[in-house]
């Protein structure tokens, strides 16, 4: 299975966004520069986490992104399906009925057991996601980052970038 870059862009900005202070937002321009990523389009994914109830937008020139929900609430399937969509993976299109000499209807009674099988796999991997909160990342983040580096780098940028609004 191949999940699109928006996904990655998706989980890094919303991990970096749970460390702004209270009242605080980031621009999708600093969230672009700090991942390196195009501003356009991570700009789609990060409607995208608006749209599904991820993330606040602050409209205005002091404006940005903040959580709109604590990190703890905020599972990886929640941000898989805002940037991905509900669809599953894998769409089973029948094509065991197509070709030459099809073959009765009556044959294909039982649902496909190629599709049922990749839909299991797909529960499986989506049951995985929506077990692992933002809060689980941050927390596994710190255990590994074993000299602080990573995370001098992120409270570096918040302090030149975080932007102060009104809760």
């Amino acid at each position: 299975m191949k999940l699109g870059d928006g996904v990655e862009q998706s989980i890094h900005c919303v991990s970096m966004l749970a460390g702004l202070s209270d009242g605080g937002v980031l621009s999708a321009a600093a969230l672009a520069e700090f991942h390196g990523v195009s501003v356009s389009y991570l700009l789609k994914h990060l409607q995208a986490l608006s749209g599904a109830g991820i993330l606040d937008t602050v409209p205005g020139p002091k404006g940005g992104y903040r959580l709109a929900r604590k990190p703890e609430a905020i599972s990886l399937l929640d941000i898989v399906l805002a940037a991905e969509g509900p669809a599953p993976a894998f769409r089973c299109a029948e094509i065991r009925q197509r070709g030459p000499s099809p073959l009765p209807g009556r044959y294909f009674a039982k649902p496909c057991g190629i599709n049922a099988a990749m839909l299991a796999a797909e529960r499986a991997y989506r049951a995985e996601l929506a077990k692992t909160s933002i809060a689980d990342v941050l927390t596994d983040l710190r255990q590994t980052d074993t000299d602080g580096g990573i995370n001098a780098r992120g409270c570096a940028f918040l302090a030149i970038h975080e932007r102060k609004t009104k809760s």
